[in-house]
C-alpha cells in the first residue's frame, strides 16, 4: 500500500512540478498572462511548486524503505524520473501541440524506462 501511496503521490508532485517548470510558458497566450514580468511569474512557479513539495515530501517518506517503505532511495530517484518523463510527455502533446514528438524521444525515453527494470532488478 505504501508503494502505490507514493507512486500516487509522486504523480500528482511530477504534475504541478511540470506546470511550475513549463506551464508558464503558455501564459503570454492569455489575456491575464501577456504583460506579466519575469518576477510575476516566478512567483506563480514557486507557488505551484509549494503544492509540488505538499506531495513529494511524503511521497519519499511513505516509499523510503529506512522509513518502512518498499523502496531504495536510488529506486526511489529512478521511478521519480521514469513519472516526470510520462508527465512531460503527455503535457506536452496537451498543451504544446506545436512540439511533436520524434521516433528518438520514445526510444530515449524507452530507456529510461528500461533504466528502472535495471535499477529494480534483483542481479
Amino acid at each position: 500500500m505504501r508503494g502505490l501511496k507514493t507512486i500516487l503521490f509522486l504523480t500528482i508532485s511530477n504534475t504541478f512540478m511540470t506546470f511550475a517548470w513549463y506551464g508558464h510558458l503558455k501564459f503570454k497566450e492569455y489575456d491575464w498572462g501577456k504583460n506579466l514580468g519575469l518576477i510575476s511569474v516566478i512567483l506563480i512557479s514557486w507557488g505551484l511548486a509549494f503544492f509540488e513539495y505538499l506531495f513529494q515530501v511524503p511521497a519519499n517518506r511513505a516509499g523510503f524503505k529506512a522509513d518502512g517503505g518498499p523502496f531504495t532511495l536510488v529506486q526511489l530517484k529512478t521511478i521519480q524520473e521514469a513519472i516526470t518523463l510520462t508527465i512531460f510527455m503527455i503535457f506536452t502533446i496537451l498543451f504544446f501541440k506545436t512540439e511533436k514528438l520524434g521516433w528518438n524521444h520514445l526510444v530515449g525515453f524507452g530507456l529510461i524506462v528500461l533504466a528502472v527494470f535495471v535499477i529494480f532488478k534483483k542481479w
